[in-house]
């Protein structure tokens, strides 16, 4: 888009080409008091000064015939006249400017030549009436200012087009800025649902499993209340945990300066014993086992993939799978860490595969299997889950595994 240029701007310019145009048409007519002539040759004579001005209303309509009109007025009225007025060489610079800013270089030049090779013919050439009306150094001073009027245009042309050259840039680096802000809002969006979809889903399935075998226990059994107190204190300590890391993750949301809750529990390898006692309290014969020893520390967002896979991988064993035991499983390698959850179930109905396409509570995108891989994709890792057959993979189906390396990330020098 062109840069806009207001009223406002041009008033100043337009009031000085007036008074210019108010002053050589004066000293125009005072001279012709001066040397009087007949008022036919008079009037001609106004009459081209008025073409040559005149014409310049249109010279950004038409530029290059408005340049070609005003040299023809000109060259009709200069042989014409005793004496010469500057009116028509000044409109026709002015013309050959638009020309110039308008992109029309070539056609500027074209116009330019001719005009100075008539001028110089005009003078050198013999004539009837002898002698010569500019002399050599204005002509040297003509050509320099028609070519310098044209190099000014063409010089305005570039200006502009790089005036409009920035400012497209900066439309599209400002468009560029909102698309990159809507994308990592997005993304932080969906960061959280995954972060909620993991806490929520985790700590309610597993109250709906241990109030569910409460219920169903004091069905069979009214008077017994050891088993529903037990079952009561678990789905309590369950849903406390579950509220403070709840609160801990909505704390984004919050401002920068407001830190979450210090009591919230651990979401890192720390916190994986946490998530196996819970498997266990509701029914599940989940135990921990830790192998080797971490090389240097673990990073914070490599605990958290590892806590939330461990952590989807029993929700969905305890919600689906209908195992009794299951194992997990964190081993420490010099560069990553290998997180293996593996239950004895009756597995998934199709096999998920390292792409997260299924498996149990893993239909949706973003949740699941899917929700897993994302995770250690995004660290670098790789993520497979599938059903575990006997012997050579020809056997039935004796369990689920999901199994995830995470690595380390380049050591801290």
């Amino acid at each position: 888009m062109p840069p806009i240029v207001t009223s406002s701007s041009r008033r100043p310019v337009r009031l000085l080409a007036a008074v210019v145009v108010a002053v050589l048409v004066a000293l125009n007519a005072y001279r012709m008091t001066v040397v009087p002539q007949p008022w036919p040759r008079m009037a001609l004579d106004w009459a081209l000064i008025a073409a040559c001005c005149g014409a310049l209303y249109w010279r950004r309509r038409r530029p290059v015939p408005v340049a070609l009109a005003v040299l023809l007025c000109a060259a009709v009225y200069y042989p014409a006249n005793p004496y010469d007025s500057p009116l028509p060489v000044i409109a026709f610079a002015v013309a050959l400017h638009t020309v110039a800013a308008e992109g029309r270089l070539t056609a500027a030049v074209a116009l330019a030549v001719p005009a100075m090779l008539a001028v110089g013919y005009g003078e050198l050439a013999p004539g009837p009436g002898g002698g010569r009306h500019v002399d050599d150094a204005a002509m040297v001073l003509l050509t320099g200012w028609l070519f310098g009027v044209i190099a000014a245009g063409h010089a305005q042309r570039n200006r502009q087009a790089y005036l409009r050259a920035v400012e497209q840039r900066a439309v599209a680096a400002e468009r560029e800025k909102e698309v990159r802000a809507r994308q990592s809002a997005v993304e932080e969006r969906l960061r959280i649902a995954r972060e909620l979809h993991d806490v929520i889903g985790h700590s309610l399935s597993l109250i709906n499993v241990q109030s569910g075998a409460a219920l169903h226990r004091h069905a069979r059994h009214p008077g017994e209340t050891e088993g529903l107190v037990a079952a009561l204190e678990a789905v309590r300590a369950g849903s406390r945990d579950a509220l403070r890391e709840l609160r801990a993750t909505l704390g984004v949301l919050r401002q920068a300066d407001e830190e979450a809750a210090p009591t919230a529990p651990a979401a890192g390898l720390e916190g994986v014993g946490a998530l196996v006692e819970r498997a266990r309290a509701a029914g599940l014969d989940a135990r921990l086992v830790t192998e080797g020893r971490p090389g240097r520390p673990v990073p914070p967002q490599v605990g958290l993939a590892a806590y939330r896979i461990v952590q989807e991988s029993l929700t969905n064993t305890v919600r689906h799978s209908g195992a009794r035991c299951a194992v997990v499983t964190v081993r420490h390698e010099e560069d990553a860490v290998r997180v293996l959850v593996e239950d004895d179930g009756h597995g998934a109905p199709r096999e998920a595969g390292a792409e997260g396409a299924g498996g149990p509570g893993g239909s949706t995108p973003g949740s699941g299997v899917a929700g897993m891989t994302e995770r250690a994709r995004a660290l670098g890792g790789t993520l497979t889950a599938g059903n575990v057959r006997g012997e050579g993979g020809t056997g039935g189906v004796r369990g689920y595994r999901v199994e995830a390396r995470l690595p380390l990330g380049e050591p801290a020098r």
